[in-house]
């Protein structure tokens, strides 16, 4: 059985990886890949509050104040896209298979 193929990323190939630094006005990986039910970790390195938000329905992450985390479970596989609300320039993509 094979696996479905995620969507073709803009932002270039995804990183294994269960954790993202915000740091310097960005997401560090830009893209990252994990499996269906995986937490993703988001930590706010910068001085600036910034935030963690779904493109698809806004939910997500409210300020982040810099040492503060946050958390998401992808239960499902697809493409999720996510950007800061208080920065729009910053953003990233979660590739789950």
């Amino acid at each position: 059985m094979s696996m479905p193929t995620p969507t073709p990323s803009p932002f270039g190939s995804p990183v294994p990886s269960t954790t993202v630094t915000i740091m310097n006005f960005a997401f560090s990986p830009q893209v990252i890949a994990v499996h269906a039910g995986d937490t993703v970790t988001w930590t706010n390195q910068d001085a600036d509050a910034h935030t963690v938000t779904f493109d698809s329905d806004g939910t997500g992450s409210t300020p982040l104040d810099t040492g503060k985390t946050f958390q998401h479970i992808f239960a499902a596989p697809g493409t999720f896209t996510y950007h800061c609300s208080i920065h729009n320039s910053m953003t990233g993509e979660v590739v789950v298979t």
